[in-house]
């Protein structure tokens, strides 16, 4: 069951240590970015299929709600293989004016092979900007792979300038028990199945594995709003789409 897991150290972690993925918490950081570099060349297919191949529409639908225009200057967190950045550059926003970061170098790699934006390899937590930088903050499906939401919420809210907007894509454990029991089944043990077998690619499988992981411990939903109230979006506010699509939005005032 999901846990609100802090110490001294983590104001509010997304979920408990997942020791059978990794030795100890310590390790986590190297396990996940080991684990992104090797999937990166198959993170678009892995994607679309999880998706049913309607992720990109969404992404772009997703960002016009939250507000994204033309003329915005953007960072898109967690930006990977750029999925996010394409959705805001397919709205009008143009390449000068987007920034994504990533941790991954493999999954940068990916991003600048089809498109020319500025890309940094970094962590959220940590942002390289300066304060009053930015009028959007983007991040998909990274929520749960963050050490610490707190921290990551407050550095939104650093770099934004007043009235700047923010659009955190994630997806929630469903709260049915057949649901979740479909979606464990679904994420579990068929994608990564049907990726060993169409793509032999043990690594996206793997990262498919450690996907429902972290979906199925992450914090709840109240938990990830109290923090960005917390860090000062006190408009923060979460919609949904089919029940495990979440959207947080929030305005710096």
């Amino acid at each position: 069951m999901p846990l609100e897991v802090q110490n001294a150290s983590t104001e509010l972690a997304p979920h408990r240590p997942l020791t059978e993925f990794y030795d100890a918490p310590a390790g986590r950081v190297h396990f996940v970015a080991d684990l992104f570099d090797r999937a990166a060349p198959e993170y678009n297919w892995l994607s679309g299929a999880l998706s049913f191949w309607t992720d990109r529409q969404y992404r772009k639908h997703a960002l016009r709600k939250a507000g994204l225009q033309p003329g915005m200057k953007v960072l898109d967190v967690a930006s990977g293989t750029g999925l996010v950045a394409q959705g805001a550059l397919d709205l009008g926003v143009a390449p000068r004016d987007l920034v994504g970061l990533d941790p991954s170098r493999g999954m940068l790699q990916e991003n600048r092979k089809e498109r020319s934006i500025s890309l940094i390899q970094g962590f959220g937590e940590r942002l390289p900007f300066c304060a009053s930088t930015f009028d959007f903050v983007s991040m998909g499906y990274a929520l749960r792979h963050v050490e610490d939401l707190g921290r990551l919420f407050r550095e939104f809210y650093r770099v934004l300038r007043a009235g700047g907007r923010i659009l955190i894509l994630e997806i929630t454990r469903p709260s049915s028990r057949p649901g979740f029991a479909l979606m464990r089944f679904y994420m579990q043990k068929l994608v990564p199945f049907l990726t060993r077998l169409s793509r032999r690619h043990d690594e996206s499988a793997r990262l498919v594995e450690y996907y429902w992981a972290t979906i199925a411990e992450c914090v709840l939903p109240e938990a990830i709003l109290r923090a960005l109230k917390k860090a000062g979006f006190s408009d923060a506010a979460r919609k949904t789409t089919g029940n495990i699509l979440s959207e947080y939005v929030g305005t710096k005032s």
